[in-house]
């Protein structure tokens, strides 16, 4: 991910441009204050789909988890508990 840096001014004096670069790279850019990076800025399309990887990410840990530390069934008694569950049973 190579990010374009630019003035705080130009975030005042140049957003539709700023907009328009975020969209079509697909990339973020970095604002500074001072010289110093500030604000990252990227496409709300860009921003939710980093958000859903996250998510997945997040998820794949959890699962990662719950195979070392034993938490895990045959996948016959998973279908088992499913099919219960569907079928209106109580004692699943």
């Amino acid at each position: 991910m190579q990010a374009d840096i630019r003035p705080s001014s130009d975030l005042r004096n140049h957003y539709n441009d700023i907009s328009r670069q975020c969209k079509e790279s697909k990339e973020p850019v970095i604002i500074t204050v001072n010289g110093r990076g500030d604000t990252a800025i990227m496409a709300l399309q860009t921003y939710k789909q980093m958000e859903a990887e996250l998510e997945l990410y997040r998820t794949l840990a959890e699962a990662e988890d719950d195979v070392r530390n034993g938490r895990v069934m045959p996948i016959d008694n998973t279908f088992a508990s499913l099919r219960s569950m569907l079928n209106g049973e109580e004692n699943v």
